[in-house]
């Protein structure tokens, strides 16, 4: 049995309400991932706009308890001085880079007291690597 012009009309108009409808649907998606990277992107830049140094305060600040010392200030700008002296261009890429920054900072770290606290020095050696 052949389809009637009624059928084929009928299964013509609903796939064309299909295509616009996965058309729109493609636009929509296309239109969040700009958003998105557009979000992204202004992250990045506000992270990069933070210098090193309001890095590792913001980082001791929110690790800071009763037993640490109220000395942060100090704390940051030991380490920050110490690193800057010790690094080098791409220092992150290379052993005795991240090993002489390492140790100076858990060098920083003894002048505190703060030497044996592996979270903190993983998260402030993390800034290091990122932000110097």
């Amino acid at each position: 049995m052949l389809p009637t012009s009624k059928y084929i009309y009928s299964h013509y108009c609903s796939s064309k309400d299909f295509l616009i409808s996965s058309i729109e649907f493609v636009k929509e998606l296309c239109k969040i991932a700009k958003e998105t990277l557009q979000a992204e992107k202004e992250e990045e830049e506000s992270q990069q706009g933070k210098s090193p140094k309001a890095a590792l305060t913001e980082l001791f600040l929110e690790l800071k308890t009763e037993e640490t010392p109220a000395v942060v200030e100090r704390i940051v700008n030991d380490i920050d001085s110490i690193v800057r002296i010790v690094r080098f261009p791409g220092w992150q890429k290379t052993v005795s880079g991240e090993r002489e920054v390492q140790k100076s900072l858990r060098k920083a770290l003894l002048k505190y007291q703060l030497h044996k606290d592996q979270i903190l020095f993983d998260r402030a050696y993390g800034y290091i690597k990122e932000y110097y």
